[in-house]
């Protein structure tokens, strides 16, 4: 459980930094790229944190895959990039994407039990 719970927050930091990325105008202001390097920081620690427990095809599609659908979901309501049916679909793509490949390691190990 705890390497969930780090990847949980490296997903979010990771989410931070790429939004203070946006912000940061190129690294042309200062908080907002002192932002990008705590929240990459935080994020690639706590993603090697959850390594010690959870495969690292799992934690690599889980920590992409939502980080990249919220972070599309970030853009669309902060600053109003587009989102249509073809958006969302690919959304629902890779959160079902992850879903399966989660399913697939949690059946592997419940046989080997």
């Amino acid at each position: 459980m705890k390497g969930y719970f780090a990847l949980g927050i490296s997903i979010i930091t990771e989410v931070f930094g790429t939004t203070m990325l946006k912000i940061s105008d190129g690294f042309t202001h200062l908080f907002p790229t002192l932002g990008v390097m705590i929240g990459f920081g935080t994020a690639f620690y706590c993603l090697s944190l959850s390594l010690k427990t959870i495969p690292l095809s799992l934690a690599y599609a889980i920590w992409s895959g939502i980080g990249t659908a919220l972070t599309a979901l970030i853009g669309v309501l902060l600053w109003n990039e587009p989102f249509s049916t073809i958006t969302l679909g690919g959304l629902i793509l890779i959160v079902g994407g992850v879903a399966l490949l989660n399913s697939s390691h949690t059946s592997k190990e419940a046989r080997s039990s």
